[in-house]
C-alpha cells in the first residue's frame, strides 16, 4: 500500500518514570510541579502514534544543577529536538538539541517556561505552536510527502546545547498569550481543529 502522508509539527512530552510520555493536555494548560521535565520534538509524523519521541533523557538533575532552588519558584527542565535532517522543511537546518531549566512562578504553564528560555516562539492564528527559538522559519504543520517521511531509527545525530534561564529572570514571560492552546497532534490538515489535545 502507498504511504500515508506525515506532516511537520513540534509535539509535546512529559516525564513519567525517567521516560518520554505523549502529554494529554497541551502546554498553555500544563502546569508542571517544581522537578518536573517536560520536551518538545520536532518531527514528521502521521499522528500521535508514531511520534518521534525527543532524544535527550528527562534528567531534571542534569539539566537544571547550574539553577538554584528559589524561594517563590519553581523549576522546570526543558529539552528541546528540533529534529533531524530529513524532518526540516526545505532549505533549513535544524539547530542542535538543547535542554534549559526555567526558574518561573508557582502557577506557571509550560508555555510560559517555553517563552522564557527558548525565544522567539511562533504560533499561527489557531494557536498552533509553529515554531521554537524560531525554527522552522517560517512553516506550520506543513505536510511532507511521502519520501519525505523518516525511517524509524535513522537520522543524524546532533550535539545538545545546555542553556539556563536569563539573570534575574524569576517569573514567566510577559509575552506569552492567554489564548495559547495545546500543542496538536496533526492527522491531517482537515482534522486540526478536532484533534486539540483536551483541555
Amino acid at each position: 500500500p502507498a504511504q500515508a502522508a506525515g506532516y511537520r509539527y513540534w509535539s509535546f512530552w512529559k516525564s513519567s518514570g525517567g521516560e518520554w510520555t505523549y502529554a494529554t493536555e497541551g502546554p498553555a494548560t500544563a502546569r508542571p510541579a517544581d522537578g518536573s521535565v517536560h520536551g518538545f520534538r520536532f518531527s514528521v509524523s502521521e499522528d500521535s502514534g508514531d511520534a518521534a519521541t525527543p532524544r535527550t533523557a528527562p534528567d531534571f538533575a542534569t539539566i537544571c544543577a547550574g539553577t538554584p532552588a528559589k524561594d517563590g519558584t519553581k523549576r522546570i527542565a526543558l529539552v528541546i529536538d528540533f529534529g533531524t535532517a530529513p524532518d526540516a522543511p526545505q532549505g533549513e537546518t535544524p539547530p542542535a538539541r538543547r535542554t534549559a531549566c526555567a526558574r518561573v512562578a508557582p502557577a506557571a504553564t509550560t508555555a510560559e517556561a517555553l517563552a522564557q528560555v527558548a525565544k522567539p516562539l511562533r504560533y499561527n492564528s489557531e494557536a498552533l505552536l509553529c515554531g521554537i527559538a524560531g525554527y522552522p522559519a517560517s512553516s506550520c504543520g506543513d505536510q511532507a510527502l511521502p519520501a519525505d517521511l523518516p525511517t524509524p531509527g535513522t537520522g543524524s545525530r546532533s550535539a545538545v546545547v545546555t542553556t539556563k534561564e536569563p539573570a534575574g529572570g524569576d517569573g514567566p514571560s510577559v509575552g506569552v498569550y492567554t489564548g495559547i492552546a495545546a500543542v496538536l497532534t496533526l492527522a491531517g490538515a482537515a482534522a486540526w481543529r478536532s484533534r486539540r489535545t483536551p483541555r
